[in-house]
């Protein structure tokens, strides 16, 4: 179940935050986009682990006929204390808050890798080289939701700019979600699935299935036209558990909306996440259809964190 008291997001929120001790405390700005349907779709994270001294910078630009093309680098230096601006070996990259809690820029441009097969990311192959340029906004499009239990908060949005991939040169005017998060993000202690997608109607829905041993934990919203935001309340999560790390269908059913969700992805995404003490991850992201059982339709992203099997205690 998740928690019915929902904490109200702040303009202060969108600002950095003063990190705690734990070494993998991180600081998280997502961004995504799809657009045309699907024919073009994306993603940039910027995550920052100060007490690592490190920051991870990890976008793809995907789509239904689009090979996969990376830009992931996991040992950029930290931007300043207060704002999102590095560069460095070739990784320019500027997130700004324009206007807090109403619209958010990134523009960067950054060496990339293009993959045939989106699966070579988990076997580690090297793609042939290419690079990346966005230049987008992310309007608000709905009301900003804070998690109940944690310091995490989504925002719906509209996108629009312009990306380039190698030499193409991409006007973007689509949808997607941002994200905001801070704490201790330990990618290897338990898988999670998430999504977030906007309906022909204009419906807008997220939710998050957060699979912790013993204490499963569920968060996400409904958000109508009408402006309502509806909490999920508990929500029924399936995927097909493909040997390659990439599932090939998800399917949700949400409460108390009743909402049933069908997930195919179109493209993915996907990374592998090695810890610092080697444990891995492969981190199952993609753009995707979401087909509802009323018969809406719509596109967003769905994500899975897949971490290796926890060692047994003897």
């Amino acid at each position: 179940m998740s928690e019915h008291v929902v904490p109200a997001v702040v303009p202060d929120d969108e600002q950095r935050h003063r990190p705690e001790a734990d070494p993998l405390w991180n600081e998280s700005y997502y961004l995504d986009f799809v657009a045309e349907e699907g024919a073009v779709a994306g993603y940039a994270r910027i995550g920052l682990y100060p007490n690592l001294g490190v920051t991870w910078w990890t976008t793809t630009i995907v789509g239904a006929e689009r090979l996969l093309t990376a830009s992931v680098a996991y040992d950029l230096p930290p931007p300043a204390e207060a704002g999102l601006e590095i560069e460095s070996r070739g990784y320019r990259v500027d997130v700004a808050v324009d206007q807090p809690l109403s619209e958010m820029t990134l523009r960067c441009t950054a060496p990339a890798e293009v993959h045939a097969d989106p699966a070579a990311v988990y076997r580690q192959e090297p793609g042939q080289p290419s690079a990346v340029g966005i230049d987008l906004a992310w309007v608000t499009d709905g009301q900003p939701y804070h998690y109940g239990l944690t310091t995490r908060y989504e925002v719906p949005c509209l996108v629009t700019g312009e990306i380039t991939v190698g030499s193409e040169r991409v006007t973007i005017n689509g949808h997607g979600q941002r994200d905001h998060s801070w704490g201790v993000r330990d990618w290897w202690a338990f898988g999670w699935c998430w999504a977030a997608a906007r309906l022909d109607d204009g419906t807008r829905v997220h939710f998050a299935d957060i699979r912790m041993p013993d204490y499963p934990l569920a968060f996400g919203y409904v958000q109508p036209p009408d402006g309502q935001v509806h909490p999920v309340e508990a929500l029924q999560m399936r995927e097909d558990p493909a040997d390659s790390g990439l599932p090939s269908w998800g399917s949700a059913h949400l409460e108390p909306s009743g909402i049933e969700i069908d997930i195919r992805p179109i493209a993915f995404g996907p990374l592998l996440l090695i810890a610092p003490d080697g444990r891995k991850s492969r981190f199952s992201r993609a753009a995707a259809r979401f087909d509802t059982a009323d018969g809406r339709v719509g596109t967003g992203w769905i994500e899975w964190n897949q971490p290796d099997p926890q060692p047994t205690e003897r």
